[in-house]
């Protein structure tokens, strides 16, 4: 329950619509409580449990097996469901600590996009498109 409880909380003030820098200093110190519920709950909990890939997961690494190995030399242990856990060592999450200064930067997180945008511009007789 901790680990939701932070979770919800970290989402709910990184996506602020104003911010102040008490709020900021708030998103920071829950970015840190943040990291170390992950922490225990990677230890503390993911570990007592036993994961598997999804069937889906599965079917995808099998059918990327086969294009390789066309010749069908698959391994036994190959074959079966792959263990998984939890991995703590993602850009998404390294990424959490650098929210509030980015928010400083470039304000709320509703005010710009990532996504790549392509402009098109008509002069005189030619296109130029813009990435």
């Amino acid at each position: 329950m901790t680990l939701l409880f932070e979770l919800a909380t970290w989402h709910a003030l990184a996506k602020l619509r104003l911010h102040t820098d008490t709020t900021l200093g708030f998103l920071e110190t829950s970015t840190t409580r943040l990291g170390k519920a992950l922490r225990h709950f990677d230890v503390g909990v993911c570990s007592d449990f036993h994961t598997v890939e999804l069937p889906q997961e599965e079917t995808a690494r099998r059918r990327r097996m086969a294009k390789a190995d066309p010749k069908g030399k698959q391994k036994p242990e190959e074959s079966q469901k792959k263990k998984k856990c939890l991995n703590l060592t993602t850009y998404k999450l390294h990424a959490l600590g650098d929210y509030a200064d980015t928010i400083r930067q470039y304000g709320t997180s509703d005010n710009y996009s990532t996504q790549t945008v392509s402009v098109i511009i008509f002069t005189h007789s030619y296109l130029h498109v813009i990435k």
